[in-house]
């Protein structure tokens, strides 16, 4: 994605690179007049990075307000793909302690549960581990990603899962190199997954599908879609996956956490929908 700063920096560049082009060409009256739209263009950046920072600045003061407390005794799992942002994840955090929430435990889900090369690995683990909990607890009909994703649900927001069964899906899942699990780790009820790294859609509509079929409340966070590409919180959106879970973009900004943070409590009663600046169900979740 591309920063306000980084924007920023390339337009001085721009700037830079007209400039000389001026003392090489025919002189500072031949360019008479460029400097007007060149302005204009700057004072427009401005006034957009000045609107993003009041956006983020209201967001951040309003935030306890709009949550009211209502992620309390309700528990999230933070669920960080692969390239997750460590920043983007600790803002998340921090806005579901000031929502009353606590983070039950952040998993990390390593590059090989999404690797399409590893798929024979993904889909041997997890059809044992299927066989091993019996058909109550994983689809028989899953295919490989949709099958991973619900072992995902499992081991982050176990339900009604047996301690030892548990034990089992987290220690294959580390075993494996597919998850990290932390140390410390409760139970969740809801369950947030930051996007980091470009993934298949294909892969991730599965996992994703799969995960929202054991935890109660899911939610997915990415950046901001970029006029050159969507990522993957695009590509999730035009999935069917994307029907049972809520998608914000914008994670990487305050006002793009707190969105994130509202569409959690949301999930409470009700499921799905898409917010955030490209969201198609407006740009914050009406709780």
């Amino acid at each position: 994605m591309i920063s306000y700063r980084h924007h920023i920096v390339s337009l001085v560049a721009v700037f830079v690179a007209l400039a000389v082009g001026v003392v090489l060409g025919g002189g500072p009256l031949t360019d008479l007049g460029r400097d007007e739209p060149a302005a204009a263009t700057v004072s427009a950046t401005r006034t957009d990075q000045r609107s993003a920072e009041f956006g983020d600045a209201f967001a951040t003061a309003s935030a306890p307000t709009l949550y009211g407390a209502r992620l309390q005794q309700h528990p999230v799992a933070i669920v960080a793909m692969p390239g997750a942002d460590n920043e983007v994840v600790g803002g998340l955090a921090d806005q579901v302690a000031a929502a009353g929430g606590q983070v039950a435990g952040t998993y990390a889900v390593r590059a090989a549960l999404v690797d399409p090369a590893e798929k024979s690995l993904v889909d041997t683990l997890g059809a044992q581990l299927a066989d091993q909990l019996g058909d109550e607890a994983v689809a028989p009909d899953a295919s490989t990603y949709p099958r991973i994703g619900q072992l995902l649900g499992l081991a982050v927001a176990p339900g009604d899962l047996g301690p030892a069964d548990l034990q089992a899906v987290r220690e294959s899942l580390g075993g494996a190199e597919l998850l990290d699990t932390p140390a410390d780790v409760g139970a969740a009820a809801l369950v947030l997954v930051v996007l980091g790294d470009r993934t298949d859609p294909a892969v991730l509509g599965g996992v994703v599908s799969g995960l929202a079929a054991k935890a109660p409340g899911v939610v997915v966070a990415g950046e901001t879609p970029t006029a050159a590409a969507n990522g993957d919180l695009g590509a999730l959106r035009a999935t069917a996956a994307a029907e049972n879970v809520a998608t914000v973009d914008g994670a990487e900004n305050p006002l793009g956490q707190v969105t994130t943070v509202l569409a959690l409590i949301r999930s409470l009663t009700t499921p799905g929908g898409s917010f955030g600046a490209s969201g198609s169900d407006g740009a914050v979740p009406l709780t």
